[in-house]
């Protein structure tokens, strides 16, 4: 067997290689990413017999996995998990600095303490620091063992003589194996340490929960390659001077993607929002111009949100459009259409759009609304009491039908609505649900919009 030694330049966003060093990843267009990393390549000697390795197996004869899932206790965050955690999966948390990931994990390792011994890796905070947040929290457990450590080889033989029921790693970017001549959080580090943590979790049938920092532009910091080696992807997001939060699931190898969870952060920690679509709407004035409800789909759940529109004359040259909480070329696009095809002058108007409560929605399906709500402050007429608009506008002001149809009624049913404003096209769709409507009216086109406000 011979074995030859290369050296290779791997960006740290996308995975792309290269033998030779560039200032800008030619893959994903990120400057000062590449990093080197020494490679070494075994060619073993070729054999005339081959031998089968053990693993192989015919598809139909794979009995399939009967391991239960383990709750968490925590009903938003088991939602987002798709049912709990799988054991032997990885599961990847991030998000921003202060945004509460490890108060949620010190509030799950609490949960699933009654169940087991968890294991709290912790290599950025003392044990008096955690003791201290678990204080706070009330949280009192026996089983919580904390392990102050970045050593992986040394977490790996505790963990081995410990034999928990979980172990959560806070955060990935602090662990290192000494072996690899790199700087703890490098490229070679998190993706070692992590397919590392990603073996063990496979053979001892245990889940582990990874805590990862981001960056500026909202990724998980590290190797885009991170997010390929776990199970499991969650990114917990809530604006600075809002105390709602957001765990959203990116990736989920057991369980259906773009899931949400709500949770309220509190003086005793986070807790979780069981009627979502009442929080949001709590401040709601039925009878304000430029106010109008749409329903938005999250994972398998719909969510009412109240979009607001503030539509005044401007003196300057270019009238100003601001966008909070949705695509700012989606408001341009939908003004054009008002001008064109409803006859709106907006020319010499300045438009403020914003979705309340702090929510950030790319979903097409608020398309009407976002038009009725401008098309309200431009009129300074309130939109209908108690209506809900749903729709996607097509460029020639065709209102397209929008999916899960029924689960957006029955959710409006549920928070008191009467009257919906759907597309024409999701008439056929309705089921015998929606009777709990009182007044359903379908609209073709985006002209239609001045019959109803």
């Amino acid at each position: 067997m011979s074995t030859k030694v290369k050296k290779m330049y791997v960006c740290a966003e996308c995975g792309y290689q290269t033998p030779k060093w560039l200032g800008r990843c030619t893959s994903c267009g990120s400057w000062n990413t590449l990093n080197e990393e020494i490679l070494s390549t075994s060619q073993p000697s070729r054999t005339k017999n081959v031998k089968v390795p053990s693993g192989v197996k015919n598809l139909k004869d794979i009995a399939p996995a009967q391991s239960k899932r383990i709750s968490s206790g925590i009903m938003e965050f088991d939602r987002v998990l798709g049912g709990g955690a799988v054991p032997g999966s990885v599961i990847l948390i991030g998000g921003e600095p202060g945004i509460g990931k490890s108060t949620l994990l010190l509030q799950v390792s609490e949960r699933i303490a009654s169940q087991g011994k968890v294991l709290y890796i912790s290599g950025e905070e003392s044990p008096e620091q955690i003791k201290l947040r678990s204080d706070r929290l009330g949280i009192k457990s026996d089983n919580i063992i904390i392990l102050p450590e970045t050593d992986i080889n040394l977490i790996l033989d505790y963990t081995h003589s410990l034999e928990p029921k979980c172990v959560i790693i806070d955060s990935i970017q602090t662990i290192n194996n000494p072996q690899f001549y790199k700087i703890t959080g490098s490229f070679s580090q998190i993706r070692e340490t992590t397919s590392t943590l990603l073996h063990m979790a496979k053979k001892m049938n245990l889940p582990v929960f990874l805590i990862g920092h981001v960056t500026k532009e909202g990724n998980i910091a590290g190797p885009k390659a991170l997010e390929h080696i776990v199970d499991v992807v969650l990114y917990m997001e809530g604006e600075r001077y809002h105390s709602f939060r957001l765990l959203k699931s990116q990736k989920n190898r057991f369980g259906s993607t773009y899931e949400i969870g709500v949770f309220e952060m509190t003086q005793n920690g986070l807790e979780p929002v069981s009627n979502p679509s009442s929080y949001f709407l709590e401040a709601h004035d039925k009878k304000m111009p430029g106010s109008v409800i749409t329903t938005i789909m999250e994972g398998t759940r719909p969510l009412l949100v109240e979009l607001q529109a503030l539509v005044v004359p401007s003196n300057l040259p270019y009238p100003r459009r601001v966008v909070e909480g949705t695509d700012f070329n989606k408001l341009l696009l939908l003004t054009a259409i008002l001008e064109k095809l409803v006859g709106l002058n907006l020319a010499h108007q300045e438009i403020y759009l914003k979705i309340a409560g702090g929510m950030k929605i790319k979903e097409p399906s608020i398309d009407l609304a976002i038009a009725a709500a401008v098309l309200s402050s431009a009129k300074n007429k309130a939109a209908p009491v108690k209506s809900v608009l749903i729709g996607e506008v097509g460029l020639t002001g065709e209102i397209r039908p929008v999916t899960y149809i029924n689960q957006r009624i029955d959710e409006s049913i549920k928070m008191g609505f009467e009257k919906m404003i759907i597309p024409y096209g999701n008439l056929k769709k309705l089921g015998k649900r929606s009777a709990g409507i009182k007044e359903i009216q379908p609209i073709k086109y985006i002209n239609e919009l001045n019959t109803v406000i």
